[in-house]
């Protein structure tokens, strides 16, 4: 068999287009990739290291949240750092919010149900709890969820149980997670009676919002597991335009047959109103999107009021090709005004359960000492 002799050089119209040709990186372009070498870790891992400095320099997603915290960091610093003139603080005071806090930087928390189901329901909370948010949208699973992991624990399951033998045995999967028709029996044993004294309530001239009637049932629960309880503790709004889709939603059709038709009435106009002004009378405002939905174009919604948000992380697993608001990214927010032109948004491609705890430790964590002492005094 004959072999060509090869001498290692290239032909010279070749060569003059691989490897001798001058290459100039534009500006930001040149960060060499490397990622953590635990080769060189000599036994003990630097967590700080691996998922702040290192991310930033791996490529793909790891870069993606590696910028992810730098922007939460920057959002958290222009809330504790930043000032406010009197005429700025006046203004917060006149958000339609019992005891609003005004504050230097708006922080926006959205997510959805899933992650209230899941564990990541107990990071939300570390958030609430020391109100390192300010303002919380989310949907009608993400309410009534924490509030029935009050009365009885979900359990973890698989992807893969049988829908039939489920349904047979009145269990229900969300995802991998369990429940079963016994925990909406304990939520409406718990709720129908709060339901009762809302309704009298109502007809003594009390009027019903969503964020109002989520604040009364966080005050109900009284329970420090619950998110929403820190919110009413807080002082923490939380609006859900999707409040009634679901069981609190079931359960007022339920609860209408006690009544001759009649039960509590909500006004999700005026928690438009009220969202929007929290939003337009903010000085900056800072969004923390989890997940896609109505829970996060709410937030984006009530911003596009003002022109836009300084700060904004997206942590979701949505494409933008079906013109979805779930995937649409932070680039197509700027061109509603939802996100402000001068902002400098991240969006991780990552499914929350995986990467929030991970954020949280790196950014919120380390800031709890001085997020404490914007607390509520108790008295």
């Amino acid at each position: 068999m004959k072999v060509d002799n090869f001498n290692g050089k290239l032909p010279p119209d070749v060569a003059a287009q691989v490897g001798n040709t001058q290459v100039s990186y534009p500006e930001g372009f040149d960060t060499v990739v490397s990622g953590y070498d635990f080769a060189a870790c000599d036994g003990k891992v630097n967590f700080d290291k691996m998922l702040s400095e290192d991310s930033l320099s791996t490529g793909l997603q790891a870069t993606m949240f590696g910028r992810a915290i730098a922007e939460l960091k920057r959002m958290i610093e222009a809330k504790l750092n930043g000032s406010l003139t009197e005429e700025e603080i006046k203004k917060q005071r006149e958000i339609p919010t019992d005891n609003w806090q005004p504050t230097p930087c708006t922080i926006f928390l959205s997510y959805t149900s899933n992650l209230i189901s899941g564990g990541t329901r107990e990071s939300l909370r570390y958030l609430v709890q020391h109100k390192m948010v300010d303002c919380i949208s989310s949907t009608a699973g993400g309410i009534e969820e924490d509030f029935i992991k009050c009365l009885i624990p979900s359990t973890v399951g698989t992807f893969e149980l049988a829908g039939k033998d489920m349904f047979e045995k009145k269990l229900n999967r969300n995802g991998n997670i369990v429940l079963s028709l016994k925990h909406y029996a304990l939520f409406e044993d718990w709720v129908i009676p709060i339901y009762d004294q809302m309704l009298k309530e109502q007809d003594e001239g009390t009027k019903w919002t969503p964020s109002t009637f989520i604040h009364r049932l966080g005050k109900e629960i009284n329970n420090p597991e619950s998110v929403y309880y820190w919110a009413w503790k807080n002082n923490i709004p939380v609006f859900c335009p999707p409040l009634t889709d679901g069981g609190i939603g079931d359960l007022l059709f339920f609860h209408s047959f006690k009544h001759d038709g009649r039960t509590i009435s909500m006004d999700i106009v005026q928690d438009v109103q009220r969202i929007m002004e929290v939003a337009v009378k903010s000085k900056h405002t800072a969004f923390f999107l989890l997940g896609g939905g109505v829970a996060k174009h709410h937030v984006l919604n009530a911003n596009a009021m003002r022109h836009g948000g300084r700060y904004s992380v997206y942590v979701n697993t949505a494409q933008e090709f079906d013109g979805c608001d779930s995937g649409a990214p932070p680039d197509e927010a700027v061109t509603w005004g939802k996100i402000h032109v001068k902002a400098k948004p991240v969006k991780v491609f990552a499914e929350a359960s995986l990467v929030l705890p991970l954020l949280i430790a790196q950014t919120f964590f380390k800031y709890q000492g001085e997020f404490e002492k914007l607390l509520p005094k108790d008295d």
